[in-house]
């Protein structure tokens, strides 16, 4: 993996999005209507808004911390599948993320409930894979056994 800690920064970025999409949104939503911009439920500007404070927020405690968990060694076994596992939870919850940005822009019903469902699923299956990645990179940590 030649980017371990850029894939978990995303992992975090998107596990977390994935989970609390609504509340990130209505964060955004209510600085938008702090500063004085009329918003509404659901609206594109929020969801930008929150993400970008949310990224900020996972930056801060990347660059405080040093380092975002788990932390794996790059020798251990499970390390690069473990990293692979977490890179495709990534690709599900960036087309996740990023289909909640553009879906109201999409006219044809019809597309829109099977991107709808498609990115809907993923997210639920991205959330599977950051579980088993994660827990693949963990274990690369652990003093393996000799055969």
């Amino acid at each position: 993996m030649k980017y371990p800690n850029l894939n978990l920064f995303a992992a975090w970025f998107f596990m977390l999005e994935t989970l609390a999409m609504g509340w990130i949104a209505a964060v955004g939503r209510i600085v938008l209507e702090l500063l004085g911009v009329s918003t509404f439920e659901g609206d594109i500007p929020g969801r930008i808004v929150g993400g970008l404070l949310f990224f900020l927020a996972i930056f801060l405690v990347q660059h405080f911390m040093q380092s975002l968990p788990p932390q794996g060694k790059p020798e251990g076994k499970g390390f690069v599948v473990g990293h692979r596992i977490v890179l495709a939870g990534n690709l599900m919850g960036a087309s996740l993320f990023i289909f909640q940005l553009f879906a109201a822009g999409i006219e044809s019903y019809n597309l829109h409930l099977v991107l709808d469902r498609f990115t809907t699923a993923f997210g639920y299956f991205a959330m599977g894979c950051f579980a088993v990645g994660f827990s693949l990179i963990y274990q690369s940590a652990l003093p393996q056994e000799k055969p």
